[in-house]
Parts: C-alpha cells; structure tokens; sequence
C-alpha cells in the first residue's frame, strides 16, 4: 500500500492548553498549579515562563508514569496534592489535566471530591480545569482557567460598589498599567487574573515560593456581588466566558471590550470606565491621548510603507491590527493557532478598508495556523515585518524579516515581563517601533532594492527579497576562483549578475554561446529521442554540427570577434556533457587558456556529477545546472526508460534510484566547492507536475541558487510525444509555488544546444557552415502558395505563434519566394494565460488568415494548430531563415498534393 503523508502542523503557532492555564493560576494570591500528567509537561511549561518573565516559576506535577496511566492516576495526584500542601500551604490549588490525564480518562472533579473525604479538616481551595494539550491553545487554557476559577469558587452575593475586569493574557507592566488607570477614575475594582507582581517582582533577597500577591480567594469570591463586569477580551468563547457566567448565574450586567489598544480600542474603554466612575477622564490620560495623536501625525508618512505579518492569540491580533489600520500600515497577514472562526468578522472590514486605500490587492486571514504557511504567505505577500512572539524568529533569521517582539512567549530577549502594548502611552510605544522597524528596513536597504530591480536582476519575483540559505551566502561571498591561471578573474556574485540564464537583467544585454561537443548521453528520457542533427527545430538536445573541441574553440574566437557581449560559454548537449567528459576538459581548458576571465557553465543528467564535480571547479567552471525531475524514485521510474551506469543498463526504479543518489551527491559537491547550481525540471502533466514543489524543497535546502521549472516540448518518436503539454497558466502557478522555496527562472527560452546571442536573440543560424540541405528535386508548380510567418525581425522563423502580434506574409511560385505584406493580429497569448482557451481571439487571427495555404512558425499550442488545420492552413514548426523554411515547407505542401494524386 503507498500512500502520501504530510505533517498536519509544522512549526506551530501556539502552545497548550496547560501553559494558558499556568499563567492564569499565576495571577491569583498564594496560589499553586499542579499539572496531572507526566512530568515533562511541567517542565515544559516551567521553562517557557521562566524565560519569558525572568522570574523563578513554580509547578508541581502528579508524575503520572506507566503504572498510573493504566490503571489510573488517581492515587499521583492525591498524594501530589498531599506533598503541594505540606511544602507550600497554599490557599488555592490549580489542578490542570494534560493530554495523557485526558486520554486515559481521568475524571478530577471525582478525585478532588475523594480527596476532600479523605481530608476533611483540609481548607484549601482546589480548582479543576480539563485543558488537554490538543484541545486548544493557550489562549483557550486561559481563559477556561479563568471560568473554572469563578465557577468553583464560593461565591459571596452580597451587593457592593465594586467593578469587575476580567483580562485577557497581557504582561505584567500592562496589568500594572490597567491597575494605574482604575485607579485614577477612583474605581473599586476585583481584577483577575493579576499578573502584575508574581511574574515581575522587584528584587529581594529571600526567594518565597508561594506567590504572594496577585487577587485574593476572598475577593474573587465577591465577584457575584459586583455593580458591572469589563471583560477585556472580544474574542472568548461564551461559554468559556468569566463575564458570561457571571451574568447568567448571578445577574452580573457586562460589557466586553477589545484589549484597549490604538486609538479607538483606548478611548472605548476610557469612556466606559467615566461612564461607570461618573467622572470625566482624567487629565493626565487626557494627555497621554494627545501625546499619542501627536505621535500618529509624526508617522503616518511613513507607515504606508508597512505591510506587516500579525500573529498570536486572538485578542493581540485582533487589536493590533485596529492599531495597524488606523495608522496606515497595511496587516498582509493576521494569523493565529488558535481555532478561532470569529476572527475573520471582527477584522475583515478593517483591512478591507485600508487595502482599497493603499491599493493592496491581496492579504489574508488565517485561522488555526503554523509557522510554515505564515512563513509562505509572508513572501508572497511581500511582508516587510511581523508583530508577534518570538516564535517567529526563525523566519527573521532565515529571510531577514525583522520582527517585533510583543507577545508572549519571548524567548530570545529579556524584558518580555515589561513589554507595553495596552493605553495610549504603550499604544505610542508600540507605534514607534513598528515606524521605526519600517524605516530601518526601507532606509537601510532601498540602494541595494534600487540596483537590484533596476539593474542588476530586474524586477524581482512578487515574493521580495529572494532568500538565501547559508549554503547560497557562501557561495555568494566567494569571491575569486582559487585557479592560478584566473588572477583576474571575477568574483562568483559578478559572474551570476552577468549570466543570462541566472540573471533576468543580464539576459537583456549579455550573449551565451553553446558548444555542441558532447554528442552521448548515458540516460534514456521519454521525452527524448536520441537524435540531434535537425537543423529545422529549436528545442535543447538539438544541432545542426557535432564539433571537436579544436572546433570549437575555433567557432568561439569567431563569434567572440563578432559579438563583443559573449560572457558566458555553455556545454549543453546534444548529449550530456559529462558522459563527453574528455571532449568537455579539452574544450574548456583551450577556451580558458585563450580567455581566463569567460564565464564557464555546463548543463548535465547529474549522473556522472559526483566524479566530476572537483573536476568541473578545477577547470574554471563558476555554474552547473542539472536537470532533476524527481526526488522520488516511483516517479523518477516513469521518466525514465533506461539509465547506463558502470557497464551496465539499468531500468525502471533502480536507474532512478542510482540517477537520483548521483544528483543530489554531486550537486552537494558543487556547492562544497563554490559552484552555483541551477536546477532545471521538466513538467510532465499526470507524471511529476505534482511533485515539482518537492523537488525544489529538497534542492533549495542544498543550497541550490535558482530553479528553472520548464514544458515539455513533445518530440516525434518519443514515448511522451501523446503527453499533455502543460499550459502557460499551469507552468507560472507551479513556479509561483515553488518561488516560495527558491528563486525561479521565468525567463527560460529552452535552448538548443548550439545556441548563440542572447536568450531572445538566437543567431546561431548566422554561424553555421554546413548546414543541411535536400539534394531531392525541386518540384516546380504552376500552383502559388501564401503562408503566414512569425517573426520577431522579419528575417528568421523565431517566435511562438502565441507570442506573435503580427504576421510576415509570404508568396511560393516557381521556387521563388516574395515577401508580400505585414498583417497586425492580436496576440491570443500573453505569457500569463492560458493560451489554449482564447478562443474569440484564436477565431479572429484565423479570419486574417481565410487566404493563407499555410503557417511556419518556431512553435504552436495544440488547440491553435488543431483549428488552423480544421481550415485547411497547413501548419510547420522550424527554427530556420524566412525564405529557406518557405521553400521547404511549399515543397514538403506539394509533394503531399503529388502523392495524394498518385503521381509521387
């Protein structure tokens, strides 16, 4: 049985259940937590906190182990709670199950109940939550932490003057800012939790291991009491909800507000608080409000700039984004781990708004995530910075994202106990970093993203700035080839930026040339027929000459006399150019003895890679590009038919085992020696276009520099020349896709392998000397022809006929060829599209075509010849001159009319 497996979670953007519980129990006065479960879970948890807050965490653990877990754990976690009480006599007890106390069932309430017959002198308060790990998040372990506390509490219903707020998971400098502005309305208030002290103590010189501060059993008990509660959280499940039990058994009137930053969130909750105290808002607050205008003046020219990556739990995501919004700097991306379906409604109008104003066409909202598809959207959504814990550290190292740390937890810095966010002054705060982190990424790099887009590689993909993988940053640093013979050579950055098929913009300006010198090939693809002199087509794999290695270094003193802007010469075929390894030293090394500073580049299989590799680098050679179809050898077996190897033939999974070890050995050995690699992959349709992402995944993990994701062109003959050819639009989304992982080649041209000029601009035909030619008769007719050409000059058949916005018409009479006209059409085929479904555009250049016998053109989609033929308009693929390719093509129409009529 085979089956396809993925990871349903990678990198996740959450933490457990118990965690969110932990922090809760924190906020209460001389309280305890014990987690029922094994011992890892509390140390896990203790670990997290004791980072994030720098302070000493307590958390007791029942130990469950293999006994308890089959047969039940609830003897651990009475005598857990036995040695808790004697060790800290404690007034309340936390009792939060973990995944392994879930799954095997434990009931608590039944063992606290127990416990208390067992004890019945005990007095301490022991609160249960059920909070599995995979359950939810931290954020639901809170907040249902918070709700067990108020449901098991006993409640005292006695009317009093005093307020409720319940927060969300804020940091202690927020909680004492909260406390700070109760305060000055002169409110009587029972906060919960209160994280303000035990998570951020001052400094003493006795370590007390009970918290001491935080809210009292006594007062949580007086909450049933209370006038009205604020709950500081928009986002918590009813029936998770303090507030809403509280209201629904005790008649406790409530309001639920977001977590009081920005603007708007602020001034909510300051006119709530007025409206409760009867007094007008103080005038303290009343400046900080102002300050906090001030400060969104001082950088609202700037923020448009922003296009910032959100994420945490839902009550931090939600109210950041409102700030983000109001101040102009576009969230791409809100995301959270937890399960929260509501988080679309409270957001979406907010960053619809500000995307129609800054014409941002695409952000999105994401759900129940990980790190992985935060990462992926976050380069193809062009983020420029992220808001969130420090969990997202690892996208800042690997792409250079900066990231803002303001959440819980914060691993990798200190002060995460006295992070700001809540108010106006930490509202300014947090602006002033999110401005600033903006302006240190704009100033600090707009040179390089100014001659990187406009001269160095052109426009760069819709992903930013192209990551690079420690491998790729050490090739690029690399700076001169160790070859004696080379002293000026360029550096291996230089040489990438002037090569066309690894630079957009040097394809623009700089030639290529192709020696055809390796005539054998040890695989046998189904795409291919071994078969290269065809002068007529241009496909790679195909030739007019096989030359000597003294044969080509002649050619290439020639063409270098007549095209100045030649920087890079290329063995690519017709074969592969390690199984000529001796042609392929020979020709190099004359070529670099004349001309040291040349940039070197070789195309093969890979299946001789890991013996040549050194070789390659000794012999100047800066680029390799490898073509590898499949990682998998169940698919590399129908690509495949056949791989010669050591003397011996080998076919199906084992020719791809063998193939696909040697490419990825070799191409590890390029990179150890500074070689760049370009990966190029054919896209076979119900073969391995599936599978191409995981191509590039594992390459690009090598260190490989670009991607080359190329159609098929069907070759006569060859086992895949049925094969359906994957259209424009299906090649782009499977480069956009890859492009996530590794830079991608959009520029391709698929060239032959005597190719030369640059890559839109093959002259080769101009340097060929014994170019074929029929010795058959002329067919003389008294019958004249038209055809339609395409052309980009007017000179040579060299434009896909998709491509083509105008047509060469040309007349056959006599074996004489006369150019009669130009015809303007409308291209049905603009790159990004697919081509085969324009049919109203396909319709009309047939139309302009009602007197054409027949069309000559570089290449043809299947539908378009399929309804040209259907009108009686003979269609011919060729890579040749104008005039020769009319000729052939009229002789090849009227030697078909001859056979037909019986006279051939």
């Amino acid at each position: 049985m085979s089956k396809n497996l993925v990871n349903l979670n990678i990198n996740p953007c959450k933490m457990c259940m118990p965690m969110g519980t932990a922090n809760a129990f924190y906020g209460i006065q001389k309280c305890m937590n014990i987690l029922h479960g094994s011992q890892g879970c509390s140390t896990y948890i203790r670990r997290h906190m004791a980072t994030h807050y720098n302070e000493p965490v307590d958390i007791a653990s029942s130990s469950l182990t293999e006994e308890g877990t089959v047969y039940g754990g609830e003897k651990n976690l009475i005598i857990g709670l036995e040695n808790l009480i004697k060790l800290y006599q404690p007034e309340v007890i936390g009792v939060s199950t973990t995944c392994l106390a879930e799954t095997i069932g434990e009931d608590i309430e039944y063992i606290i109940k127990n416990f208390y017959a067992a004890h019945p002198d005990e007095t301490v308060k022991i609160i249960p939550v059920k909070s599995a790990g995979y359950g939810g998040t931290q954020f639901e372990g809170f907040t249902r932490a918070l709700r067990a506390i108020v449901s098991h509490v006993e409640m005292d219903t006695a009317k009093h003057n005093k307020i409720n707020i319940i927060s969300s998971m804020i940091s202690p400098a927020d909680t004492r800012y909260l406390k700070d502005v109760l305060d000055q309305f002169g409110l009587s208030y029972i906060l919960l939790p209160d994280l303000s002290e035990n998570l951020d103590g001052v400094h003493q010189s006795s370590y007390y291991r009970l918290p001491m501060h935080g809210t009292p059993i006594s007062e949580i008990q007086k909450m049933a009491g209370a006038r009205a509660t604020i709950e500081l959280s928009d986002t918590i499940k009813p029936d998770e909800s303090p507030g809403v039990y509280l209201y629904e058994n005790y008649g406790v009137p409530y309001k639920r507000l977001n977590l009081p930053m920005g603007l708007r969130d602020t001034d909510a909750l300051m006119e709530l608080l007025s409206e409760l105290s009867k007094k007008a808002i103080p005038e303290k607050i009343v400046k900080e409000r102002g300050r906090y205008l001030d400060g969104m003046v001082d950088s609202h020219k700037y923020n448009a700039l922003g296009r910032i990556a959100i994420f945490g739990e839902p009550d931090f995501v939600v109210s950041a984004v409102r700030l983000c919004c109001e101040n102009g700097v576009m969230p791409v991306i809100a995301a959270t781990g937890s399960a929260c379906p509501q988080l679309k409604e409270k957001i979406k109008a907010e960053l619809s708004k500000l995307a129609d104003v800054l014409f941002v066409d695409n952000y999105v909202i994401l759900n129940d995530v990980d790190f992985e598809t935060i990462e992926a959207e976050a380069l193809r959504l062009g983020a420029n910075l992220m808001l969130g814990n420090s969990d997202g550290r690892r996208i800042e190292e690997k792409h250079g994202i900066p990231l803002i740390r303001c959440a819980f937890p914060i691993h990798d810095r200190i002060g995460g106990q006295r992070v700001r966010t809540l108010g106006y002054e930490g509202s300014q705060v947090l602006l002033d970093q999110i401005t600033n982190t903006i302006l240190k990424t704009v100033e600090g790099g707009f040179r390089e993203t100014l001659y990187n887009t406009y001269y160095n590689e052109g426009p760069k993909s819709k992903y930013g700035l192209e990551p690079k993988t420690e491998a790729q940053m050490k090739v690029l640093e690399y700076k001169k080839t160790t070859d004696p013979l080379t002293p000026q050579a360029q550096t291996i950055e230089e040489k990438t930026a002037n090569h066309p098929c690894y630079s957009c913009g040097a394809s623009q300006k700089n030639a290529r040339m192709h020696l055809p010198i390796a005539p054998k090939c040890n695989i046998q693809c189904n795409y291919c027929v071994r078969k290269f002199d065809c002068p007529n087509e241009s496909r790679p794999g195909v030739t007019t000459d096989i030359l000597s290695p003294e044969a080509a270094f002649e050619k290439y003193k020639l063409v270098k006399e007549k095209v100045p802007n030649l920087t890079v010469v290329g063995i690519a075929g017709p074969g592969d150019a390690l199984a000529n390894f001796e042609q392929t030293r020979k020709a190099l090394t004359l070529i670099h003895e004349h001309d040291p500073n040349v940039t070197f580049c070789v195309s093969t299989n890979g299946l001789m890679l890991p013996y040549y590799a050194k070789e390659l680098a000794k012999l100047g050679v800066s680029h390799v590009t490898v073509t590898v179809n499949a990682v998998d050898p169940a698919i590399g077996a129908k690509i495949y038919k056949h791989v010669d190897f050591m003397g011996n033939r080998y076919h199906g999974e084992a020719a791809a085992s063998i193939l696909l070890a040697n490419q990825l050995s070799g191409i590890k050995l390029l990179i150890d020696e500074g070689v760049i690699v370009k990966i190029n992959t054919v896209t076979l349709m119900g073969i391995n276009d599936t599978h191409i992402e995981e191509v590039v995944k594992t390459v690009k993990d090598m260190g490989c520099f670009i991607s080359n994701v190329m159609p098929l062109i069907p070759v006569k003959g060859s086992a895949f020349e049925g094969l359906k050819i994957a259209t424009n639009r299906e090649i782009n989304a499977i480069r956009d896709k890859c492009g996530v992982h590794l830079k991608q080649m959009y520029h391709c041209k698929q060239c032959r392998a005597d190719a030369i000029g640059k890559l839109d601009s093959d002259i080769s035909l101009d340097f060929r000397e014994n170019e074929a030619r029929s010795e058959s008769k002329t067919i003389v007719s008294p019958k004249g022809l038209r055809f339609a050409i395409t052309s980009k000059g007017g000179m040579l058949v060299d434009q896909h006929f998709g491509q083509a916005s105008e047509l060469y018409i040309y007349d056959y009479l006599d074996d004489e060829v006369q150019f009669k006209e130009k015809r303007v059409i409308g291209k049905y085929c603009s790159g990004e599209e697919e081509c085969d479904e324009k049919e109203d555009k396909i319709g009309t250049i047939l139309k302009a075509l009602n007197d054409c016998d027949g069309t000559i053109t570089m290449r043809i989609g299947d539908l378009p010849t399929k309804r040209l033929e259907s009108k009686g308009i003979k269609v011919f693929t060729t890579y040749d001159r104008i005039e020769d390719a009319v000729k052939t093509a009229a002789q090849e129409m009227l030697k078909s009319e001859l056979r037909t009529a019986g006279n051939f």
